[in-house]
């Protein structure tokens, strides 16, 4: 469905949230192909120990919530050459149900998961489609597939995120862009860390980033991981609602 990426090496690619986690194992991942990697996130600490820990990578300190910042940054990392790829990996995460509301954490969960993804995107569409080419990945979360117990904050972001890229690909695919979205299931990450559950099919992040660059070398649009768990989160997703909320209620015991 995309263009497959099979040689890293040379290729200019932006991570968004690559200061921990996902972000920051796929940045080291493809640095290892060959990639020039750009970091982006708010904790500069963070990015300049990843850059003077692969040589060649560049840190870019970011706050996604502010779109002047984003914009002024997207307009220097362009100025040094073409963008191959732009991933969007900042998350926010904490549990919530609607007995317990929290307008703040709401908005911040919306402001950080969707409206940043939206800062970076009409930062870069412009100068990708004036390129030619280019790919775009966002990662987005198999809580934004259908509504879950404890996600009133998050799930919706994701889902968000999801109809997004789908509509991106729609109008970029020809246009000669690439659009991925990624589907993680659970994933040692200092968001999942807050859980107090047991997590099912639990990998590390470095196993993340290989399963995302091997997809992204198939050229895919719908990445997903651990397989073993995101398929039948996958069945879920068809089920009618008379039988999937009590399968939820049933599996989570919530």
């Amino acid at each position: 469905m995309n263009p497959p990426i099979g040689d890293w090496r040379g290729l200019r690619v932006w991570l968004v949230g690559a200061s921990s986690g996902i972000g920051e194992a796929t940045a080291s991942a493809l640095h290892s192909r060959g990639a020039q990697v750009l970091v982006s996130a708010r904790s500069a600490g963070a990015l300049q120990a990843f850059v003077l820990a692969h040589e060649g990578a560049q840190a870019w300190p970011l706050d996604v919530t502010d779109a002047s910042a984003v914009a002024q940054t997207a307009e220097q990392i362009l100025a040094q050459g073409p963008l191959d790829m732009v991933v969007y990996c900042a998350g926010h995460y904490r549990e919530m149900r609607a007995d317990a509301m929290d307008m703040s954490e709401l908005r911040r969960h919306l402001d950080i998961n969707y409206i940043g993804a939206l800062h970076v995107l009409h930062a870069v569409v412009p100068a990708l489609i004036a390129q030619g080419r280019g790919h775009i990945s966002l990662i987005s979360s198999v809580a934004g597939f259908r509504g879950l117990p404890k996600s009133l904050a998050y799930g919706p972001t994701k889902a968000a995120l999801t109809n997004l890229a789908e509509t991106l690909y729609l109008d970029l695919h020809p246009l000669g862009l690439g659009v991925s979205v990624v589907h993680p299931g659970f994933v040692q990450t200092p968001l999942t860390a807050q859980n107090q559950f047991t997590m099912p099919a639990l990998i590390t992040p470095a196993q993340a980033a290989q399963a995302m660059v091997a997809d992204w070398g198939r050229g895919a649009f719908d990445i997903h991981y651990p397989k073993r768990f995101t398929r039948w989160m996958k069945l879920l997703r068809l089920l009618p609602y008379r039988a999937y909320f009590p399968a939820v209620r049933r599996f989570t015991g919530l």
